[in-house]
């Protein structure tokens, strides 16, 4: 038994891209208690990730539901947390990313439950790097990443408008009928999920096959060039595209024209190039042209069923929305907790006749102002992209946030200020910073990258 303490807390991108090869197979398995046949599991939406609550060898923690990880993936614990792992080894793992291996620990025999369901034989990988921690850019805690493993033993069924995550035992699970739903056959390897579709780029039609990750939370990677780069007249620019188990992401951003699955359609899709260097890692296979992620998969309600390799969508409240980019060109990360001072305006004095726990009156005598401490995540710039409003502005990295078009900047949630940065064209902002102790206003207007 080990005793894991990390040393690290926050951080992570507004997409993950894991893609990550490991040796060893699993016999353990997900199981619901005997006569339940399904169980729903509320879920929190974030930058287009699912994250889900599970419970590790009985400490409660968050995790990504990934359909692109084959295996289990444990960390970004904070510093006073503990939590017992199981019969480790020693072993080297690798992912997207421009550095190398990574050393992990394989532990067996440890107890998983979701919802209902528990794996008491569960296979966890866990990453002791402090630098590997994918919670500040999403604003909320991300302890790990589960995959392949949940979606094996169930049918599981994601609604994204609702937030809810249904899943089926399989040997009970009979499909509804559905008029508005399409279902299509999926290719598996590497225990992973791929989906044939097509993309229409300058009037001309490409057939793809492509990586479902609902752990990737742009719409759509591919991995060749010639699916809509153009240099005259050029329609990308180049980007920091994220944050992998083996280091930084960099690439390409563009538009596709189209992208069909089935008789569903989209067009104007935002797309990812990422560079030969952060796919050095992986160990591509010759069908994979790419990545269709969260960007298109929280458009639908999603039924994935691993056992009869179909995937099942039905458009939802989403479909419809746009493809948007982060038009300020910035991303903001949490960078620790500081203390803040509310002050609130009183327009008289008051007071209240009371008893404490004594039972002695009290007289609570309210004056103007009413102060209010309390403690909140200190927002950063963490990267700014060049030639971007933000950038042309003269925000910087490493610049901290006090307060957006007058709103001070704890009364936001990380996810919020993602939505304003790509909600509308020609809005107009106002950043008040402090870079080095000194603060003052910076302002641009959001503008369409493409």
């Amino acid at each position: 038994m080990y005793n894991y303490r990390p040393f690290y807390s926050f951080l992570i991108f507004f997409f993950l891209c894991l893609g990550i090869q490991l040796t060893g197979h699993s016999q353990a398995g997900f199981k619901l208690p005997l006569g339940k046949i399904k169980d729903r599991i509320t879920f929190n939406l974030v930058n287009n990730l699912v994250i889900i609550p599970v419970e590790v060898n009985g400490k409660e923690l968050s995790f990504l539901l990934d359909t692109g990880v084959n295996y289990t993936l444990l960390f970004s614990l904070y510093d006073n947390d503990s939590l017992e792992i199981k019969n480790v080894t020693p072993v080297k793992i690798r992912g997207l990313g421009e550095g190398g291996d990574i050393d992990a620990l394989k532990s067996i025999n440890n107890q998983f439950i979701v919802g209902k369901a528990i794996d008491k034989n569960h296979t966890v990988y866990v990453i002791y790097d402090r630098n590997i921690n994918f919670s500040p850019r999403m604003g909320v805690n991300i302890h790990g990443v589960i995959g392949y493993e949940f979606f094996r033993d169930f049918v599981v069924k994601t609604d994204y408008d609702s937030e809810i995550l249904t899943i089926y035992d399989p040997k009970f699970y009979k499909p509804k009928r559905c008029r508005s739903c399409e279902t299509f056959n999926i290719l598996f390897s590497n225990h992973k999920p791929f989906i044939r579709n097509k993309i229409t780029s300058f009037n001309k039609e490409y057939e793809v096959t492509l990586l479902i990750d609902s752990g990737a939370s742009d719409a759509l990677w591919l991995f060749k060039e010639d699916y809509g780069i153009r240099n005259d007249p050029k329609n990308y620019f180049n980007d920091f595209l994220g944050l992998g188990l083996s280091g930084g992401v960099h690439g390409k951003r563009s538009k596709i024209d189209v992208v069909s699955i089935g008789s569903f359609s989209f067009t104007n899709v935002n797309v990812a190039y990422p560079d030969s260097l952060a796919l050095r890692n992986l160990r591509l296979n010759d069908i994979r042209s790419g990545t269709l992620g969260g960007d298109i998969l929280k458009r639908f309600t999603v039924i994935m069923d691993y056992g009869s390799k179909k995937m099942t969508l039905r458009k939802n409240s989403y479909f419809n929305r746009p493809f948007h980019y982060n038009m300020a060109g910035i991303v903001v990360e949490h960078d620790g907790i500081i203390p803040i001072k509310d002050v609130t305006d009183r327009s008289d004095h008051s007071f209240r006749i009371g008893q404490n726990n004594r039972s002695s009156t009290v007289v609570s005598i309210y004056v103007n102002p009413l102060f209010t401490f309390f403690l909140a995540p200190r927002f950063v710039v963490a990267e700014v992209r060049d030639g971007s409003p933000a950038h042309l502005a003269g925000v910087l990295k490493g610049d901290e946030l006090l307060s957006i078009n007058g709103k001070p900047f704890y009364e936001y949630k990380l996810q919020e200020i993602y939505e304003l940065f790509s909600s509308k064209s020609g809005r107009k902002i106002v950043l008040r910073i402090n870079r080095n102790g000194v603060k003052f206003k910076k302002r641009f207007v959001l503008k369409e990258v493409l």
